[in-house]
């Protein structure tokens, strides 16, 4: 059972690119993404991240390509990994060609810096023969040197400036498949980049609040930032920078997505902040529990609610519901009263049940499946 509901939201209309097996813009649902911080040349250091963040779900990964060695590494890695990979490139479009060979999923670069037109030409007819999209990547902390004079300053008029110019040249060449980002680490700044730009062009956007800071400030700004624009439709894609272990990306970026309901991947827990009136301790169960059932990537619907004031309304919207309760507490799944559980072992009995519910879940959707 999912009463969470389709989202409100109705999502700005793009041209649809494919990264890899992954489908970005149209109606494709909204991808999350992180990108490594190992040394690209360390094969083994960045496989073994590249999994991790397969294994919570991440539907695309950004790789920095700053080397003619690290593109070859990159060859390596794209041969042990699932996910599509994006490859990092500024400047020397001898690396685009190469990864474009090597099995890059997306290139991203910005045209304007990669030089003359028959450079940044050879890599967009690279991309194009092997079929792969090229993202533009504008970041205010780059912009080109006659803006910064221009604006004085980074502006959100800046950044679509910027990003313009480099769309102008893929126009010239005749590429439409690309996506594009306009990233500040100011909020206001980037909603309003994306806001100008989304009226503008019809490619998917990418959306991410830059350097947006730790783990917790981090998810916060990138919640705010990322949450004002998903509201209003806009994005196809994003990833949550965080000074932080990459895993924390993609799990913050779901949970952006599922408190939109925009995307429901892994548990997605109903829980109160407690209070006196508890029966068992919620905030001890909740940290336990999260962490056991991290690997889950099925959508389930858990609530959590220490006492009978609002357990068991929250309880009958979900697919699973623990309310306190004295001197037994309350399990109810598909919103029905189905038994007890005591305090003791509270946290082992929970996990066992959102596993078997899972298992349940993805035994029918095998078989609905199956049928088809």
């Amino acid at each position: 059972m999912n009463k969470q509901g389709q989202s409100p939201i109705k999502r700005r209309i793009s041209r649809q690119i494919m990264v890899g097996d992954v489908p970005v813009g149209g109606d494709a649902p909204i991808a999350v993404q992180s990108m490594t911080n190992t040394e690209t040349c360390n094969v083994a250091a960045t496989v073994a991240q590249i999994k991790a963040l397969e294994d919570v779900g991440a539907d695309i990964v950004r790789v920095s390509v700053p080397s003619m060695e690290a593109a070859e590494a990159f060859g390596e890695i794209k041969k042990l990994v699932n996910v599509p990979l994006v490859t990092d490139i500024h400047f020397d479009y001898k690396i685009a060609l190469r990864v474009a060979e090597l099995g890059a999923d997306c290139l991203r670069i910005n045209p304007g810096n990669i030089g003359r037109e028959d450079r940044v030409r050879a890599v967009v007819d690279a991309a194009r023969h092997h079929g792969i999209p090229i993202r533009i990547g504008v970041n205010a902390g780059s912009l080109e040197k006659d803006l910064q004079k221009k604006y004085g300053e980074p502006t959100p008029e800046a950044l679509v400036e910027s990003a313009m110019r480099h769309i102008d040249i893929l126009d010239r060449l005749n590429f439409p498949d690309f996506k594009l980002s306009l990233k500040a680490s100011d909020v206001f700044m980037t909603v309003a980049a994306y806001r100008q730009i989304a009226t503008q062009i019809e490619q998917p956007l990418h959306l991410g609040i830059t350097e947006a800071g730790g783990l917790r400030s981090g998810t916060v700004k990138s919640s705010v930032g990322l949450g004002m624009l998903l509201m209003e439709g806009i994005g196809d894609t994003l990833r949550v920078s965080l000074a932080a272990d990459p895993v924390q990306e993609i799990k913050v970026g779901f949970d952006i997505l599922k408190s939109l309901k925009l995307r429901n991947k892994g548990i997605n827990f109903i829980a109160c902040p407690s209070c006196s009136r508890q029966n068992f301790d919620v905030v001890k169960t909740m940290n336990e529990l999260e962490s056991r059932v991290e690997d889950i990537l099925t959508p389930l619907d858990v609530s959590v609610i220490g006492c009978v004031v609002n357990g068991p309304g929250e309880a009958k919207e979900t697919d699973l519901g623990l309310t306190g309760g004295s001197p037994n507490n309350l399990m109810y799944e598909d919103g029905v009263p189905s038994g007890k559980l005591e305090n003791e072992n509270l946290v082992d009995n929970l996990e066992k049940m959102i596993r078997r519910k899972v298992a349940e879940k993805e035994a029918a959707e095998a078989l609905i499946i199956a049928k088809n």
